[in-house]
This record gives C-alpha cells, sequence and structure tokens, in this order.
C-alpha cells in the first residue's frame, strides 16, 4: 500500500519565485555592471593591479547573474510528462557551473598576480583612488550580498546562495585589495599583487564549496543527520504508525524528497492504512518548510530485510484452492466474505458468516471453525482460518 504526492507548489508559486529572482539578480547585475567599469577605469588610473583585477571579477559576475536568471525561468517550471519531478534540477546544475565559474575566475587572477611578482619590474604602484574606489566596492558588494542571501533563504534557492557568495566574494576581494593597496603605499610594492593572489584563492576556495554541494545534490545525497532525525520523530508522533524504515531523503533544486515505509497493525482496513499514511505525508509537508513532496509505502510487517511473503498466490487464487476444500461443508455456501491477511509468509484468512448458520445454537460455531482448520491445514501457505459471525 503506498501513497505518492507529487510536487506541492502550483503555477502561480513557480512564477513568483522566478519574479523575485529576476528581480534580485538584476539589481546585481546592475551593481556589477557599474562596479566592474569604476574598478577598471580607476585601478589602470591609480595603477593597481590588484583593483584591475577585481574590476575583471565584478564584471564576470555579469555572466553568472544572467546565468541565475536563465536556470531560474526554466527551473520555475512545473512538473510534466517527461519531467514528473519538476525542473528544480536545472538550479542545481547551474549552481555547480556558478561554482566552476568562480574557479576559473580565481585561476586567471592569481595566475597574472603570480607572472608579475615574478616579473618585479612589471609591478604597479597604486595611489590613493585605487583604495577608494576599493573601500566603495565593499560596501556595494556587501549590501547586495545580504539582500540576495536574504532572498535565497526565503526561496531555499541554493543557486541564489551561489550568487550571493560570487557577490560577497567580490566584497572580500576588495577588502584584500585595500589591505595590499594600502600595503603597496606605505612601501611595500609587492603586498598589491600579493593581495591579488589572496582574492584568487579565496575565491577559489568559494567556488570549489558551492560546486562540490551542488554535485552530491545531483547524486542523491540526502539531508543532514539532524534534519532526517526530525522527520523521523515526527513520523513516529503520527497515531497509527508502529514505526518505519528506509526512511530515505534527497534534493531537488533546494527543496527536499522524502521516501519513507511505516508499519500499520496489520489488520486494519486498506482506508485506514492510507489515511495515516496520507495524514503523515500532509504533515510532513507542512511542518517541514523544505519538504514539498513524500513517497508513503505502507507496510502490515517489517519488511526492511526482505519480503517473507513473496511467492504467496494472490486472492483468487487462495481462494480457488480454498473452495475446493471446504466445499463439503455446507456452510461455506452461506460465506459472505472472505479477507485475506498476508503477515509473516504465510496467509490467514477471516469469513464472514451470517448468525443463521449456527441455527440456534451457539455450540455450532466451534464444530465449524474446528471443520475450517481442517481445510487450512490441508491447503499449503494458509496459516488459519478465522470465522466471523454478524
Amino acid at each position: 500500500m503506498s501513497g505518492h504526492h507529487h510536487t506541492e507548489p502550483t503555477g502561480d508559486t513557480h512564477s513568483e519565485r522566478y519574479l523575485e529572482t529576476r528581480r534580485v539578480t538584476l539589481i546585481g547585475t546592475a551593481i556589477d555592471l557599474i562596479l566592474g567599469v569604476i574598478k577598471i577605469i580607476f585601478g589602470f588610473t591609480a595603477n593597481s593591479q590588484a583593483l584591475i583585477a577585481d574590476g575583471f571579477h565584478s564584471l564576470s559576475d555579469l555572466v553568472t547573474d544572467f546565468m541565475v536568471i536563465y536556470a531560474a525561468k526554466h527551473a520555475s517550471k512545473g512538473a510534466d510528462e517527461e519531467h514528473p519531478y519538476g525542473h528544480g534540477r536545472i538550479e542545481t546544475l547551474a549552481t555547480v557551473a556558478l561554482g566552476g565559474a568562480l574557479i576559473l575566475v580565481a585561476i586567471g587572477i592569481s595566475w597574472d598576480a603570480i607572472e608579475r611578482l615574478l616579473h618585479p619590474e612589471s609591478l604597479m604602484v597604486p595611489g590613493m583612488l585605487a583604495l577608494i574606489v576599493a573601500a566603495i566596492s565593499v560596501l556595494a558588494k556587501e549590501w547586495i550580498y545580504h539582500y540576495t542571501m536574504a532572498v535565497a533563504k526565503r526561496l531555499r534557492s541554493k543557486m541564489l546562495q551561489a550568487n550571493a557568495w560570487h557577490s560577497r566574494s567580490d566584497a572580500i576581494s576588495s577588502i584584500v585589495v585595500v589591505i595590499g593597496v594600502g600595503g603597496t603605499m606605505a612601501g611595500f610594492t609587492y603586498l598589491d599583487a600579493v593581495a591579488a593572489v589572496i582574492v584568487g584563492l579565496m575565491i577559489a576556495k568559494i567556488g570549489w564549496d558551492l560546486a562540490w554541494s551542488s554535485a552530491h545534490e545531483l547524486i542523491d545525497t540526502g539531508l543532514d543527520t539532524e534534519q532526517v532525525e526530525g522527520i523521523r520523530e515526527a513520523i513516529m508522533n503520527v497515531d497509527g504508525v508502529s514505526t518505519l524504515h528506509m526512511l530515505r531523503t534527497r534534493l531537488m533544486g533546494g527543496e527536499a524528497l522524502v521516501d519513507v515505509h511505516i508499519l500499520v497493525d496489520p489488520y486494519i482496513s486498506v482506508s485506514e492504512g492510507h489515511q495515516i499514511g496520507e495524514t503523515m505525508r500532509r504533515m510532513l509537508i507542512d511542518d517541514f518548510e523544505e519538504i514539498s513532496d513524500v513517497m508513503v509505502h505502507i507496510d502490515p510487517e517489517d519488511d526492511e530485510g526482505g519480503a517473507p511473503c513473496l511467492g504467496l498466490p494472490l486472492r483468487e487464487k487462495v481462494l480457488q484452492q480454498l473452495r475446493d476444500e471446504w466445499g463439503h461443508i455446507p456452510a461455506s455456501t452461506q460465506i459472505e466474505a472472505e479477507v485475506l491477511h498476508y503477515i509473516d509468509g504465510a496467509v490467514s484468512v477471516e469469513l464472514l458468516l451470517p448468525l443463521s448458520v449456527l441455527e440456534g445454537d451457539v455450540g455450532h460455531s466451534e464444530q465449524l471453525a474446528a471443520q475450517f482448520s481442517l481445510v487450512a491445514e490441508g491447503v499449503e501457505g494458509i496459516r488459519e482460518i478465522k470465522l466471523r459471525f454478524c
């Protein structure tokens, strides 16, 4: 028995997510463009290699900004026939690409700076203007980082978080530029180039962390242990759930998908088991913000180590074998319903009979029970036959 629910967000929700992502990214794009041009121009004017490198870093953000907008537009599409779980993994792929872009930018910055360190005659001596521009860049990029990160957390978007860190890497690099330019102005001419190398290393570290984290998502790495334990505890608190196993989680574009097997009383009805599963599924989606989809499998017994009832015949074959055996019992012609329970590698059968078969003699029920028990002993795979009278 199982219940499945596809990703919850509606088309309107996806559209709002895309529009908000586009808005915050376009604001960042405008700032990146302005800062990049200013830093490159004043980097040459003020003779600061680190500021020039920082300017190209800002311009590189334009590429990733447009990548974010493109990915957000396509990732916001809902589920369809070819993509039943939606398009959230597009965000994940874009985050990996963003991390890779950061690493490439870092390599370029560091390579150029090391080349200049190896050739001291090419080192630049920056002026006060470079210091002022770098300081302005720190303030501007730190603001866009906080703005973007706030939206990213609200939308649970790793892609926006990656882009926010892309912005903060620019702010961090500008801080290092301030240190490098200040040191060079104080007479340590190599500090500007050293600062550029440090900027490159920091950017590479951020890029690697983002790409590595998203690569794990692509191979269905689960939620962290603390989150999984929270989910487990919530499931166990649902009325009717005896225990659970095979609790699995994975991420898709910032949203969590959950698969779980829950054990319920094997003698309850199918509809009650389904109700327990649906109640649990709805609770997880409502109480855990990151969960958008839950697959619930209802078990009558613990089958984690195997399926003990696998290979047993299904209903029609079981009943046909039993009818062949109990045909000589007159009461068998008045059976109103048969209920089969597949438990512990055998079938338990409940038969519903009218009170009239007892012919007013309650003791007759014991005789009937004995007759049907003999039938059970003669059919392989049948554990018992119980009689119910109404």
